[in-house]
């Protein structure tokens, strides 16, 4: 059965080639013309904003608006595309901004804040995944209180300003805005007997030690998230994530181009002119590759699946793109040099149709007869 949802560059009304501040200005104007905390109780608007908010959320993603380009909304659903809060994405987006205009506190225990920490490897631990062990300080909840902050055998007592909902309502125009409680700062009670133990706050700062599994084939700015390793919540509410950055160091052989990497591979003349069985390096060690008669040097030999990990093909790897060097020698056996005198004595007497080529440039060019050029 054919989809029935409206096209996304439709529903933002935008242009296919819209760039990224297109599509933040018409997902702003939506926003705020049918967020609920503007239109409380019309179920139109909420369904609005959903559907803005998701074709945002799809669009400004570049993988995610390339498949969906390419094959529509049925190219989306082999990716991951979850249930996502509306009111979170429009958050993320302007909550500096306006963040106490709409929803910027949502009533109820607040979660923890998201954490972020740098994971350095080197290029077989990026090919291979591995399990790094990362030590981070993060606020915990402190033992004595159970993170409410009063002293043992005491409790908070609920803010009477905002009447313990750590904000206030306030009208203005057509708006009905909510901002953050100035009696409480937005906790919703007010510790009138601190715990001794961290004052008063209810965290205490504590190092963690978290194993993060890297998977197979990240790549320079991946970003892996371990969920439920950052911060603590207020009491009763999740804990943040946790964010590894990763970064991978350069190789002395490798260099990686996406899925693929490159290495420079050096042969002889010899083994240019008349082909001959060479050794490559790979990840998993040297292999065996014949290389043609007559290569040329900057020629690049394609071997394939000796690359990286694609994680966005389900794993397969990619390709060893192999650069010939063809190396001149700097010194020659007595021999040797019998035998080059050899050769360029026949290459002088039997010109080869490249050079020749060569040779009327350079006469056309001089406009000197051959004789003279070659004196």
């Amino acid at each position: 059965m054919a989809s029935t949802k409206r096209d996304y560059y439709e529903i933002l009304g935008v242009a296919r080639e819209a760039d990224e501040e297109d599509l933040k200005r018409a997902y702003r104007k939506l926003a705020f013309e049918h967020h609920p905390d503007r239109n409380a109780g019309d179920e139109t608007a909420a369904e609005k904003f959903k559907e803005a908010t998701e074709a945002f959320e799809i669009l400004h993603d570049s993988d995610k608006r390339a498949r969906y380009d390419r094959y529509g909304h049925a190219g989306l659903s082999g990716m991951e595309t979850p249930d996502f809060d509306p009111r979170s994405v429009f958050q993320d987006l302007f909550g500096g901004i306006f963040g106490d205009i709409f929803g910027g506190r949502q009533n109820g225990p607040q979660p923890g804040r998201d954490l972020q920490v740098g994971i350095e490897l080197d290029l077989m631990e990026a090919a291979r995944g591995t399990t790094r062990t990362v030590h981070i300080p993060r606020e915990e909840n402190c033992t004595d209180c159970g993170g409410s902050g009063a002293k043992r055998g005491t409790r908070p007592v609920p803010c009477r300003r905002c009447g313990g909902k750590g904000v206030v309502l306030m009208s203005q125009g057509i708006f009905r805005l909510q901002q953050t409680c100035s009696g409480c700062g937005g906790r919703g009670d007010i510790v009138t007997d601190p715990c001794p133990g961290c004052h008063g706050n209810g965290r205490v700062v504590a190092k963690r030690t978290v194993a993060v599994n890297i998977r197979a084939g990240v790549d320079n700015g991946d970003r892996m998230r371990v969920p439920g390793e950052g911060e603590a919540g207020a009491p009763g509410a999740p804990r943040g994530d946790l964010y590894c950055v990763i970064r991978v160091r350069e190789h002395t052989l490798f260099q990686r181009e996406g899925a693929n990497l490159i290495c420079q591979v050096p042969v002889t003349v010899s083994q240019a002119a008349l082909g001959a069985e060479i050794e490559v390096p790979t990840l998993d060690g040297p292999v065996k590759h014949t290389l043609k008669r007559g290569v040329q040097g900057g020629d690049v030999v394609r071997i394939g699946g000796r690359g990286m990990p694609n994680l966005r093909a389900g794993g397969r790897p990619g390709d060893l793109l192999v650069q010939i060097i063809v190396e001149t020698p700097r010194s020659l056996t007595k021999r040797q040099e019998e035998l080059y005198r050899e050769l360029a004595e026949i290459d002088q007497k039997n010109v080869s149709p490249e050079r020749k080529s060569f040779l009327e440039k350079l006469k056309e060019f001089f406009k000197v007869e051959p004789s003279v050029a070659s004196e």
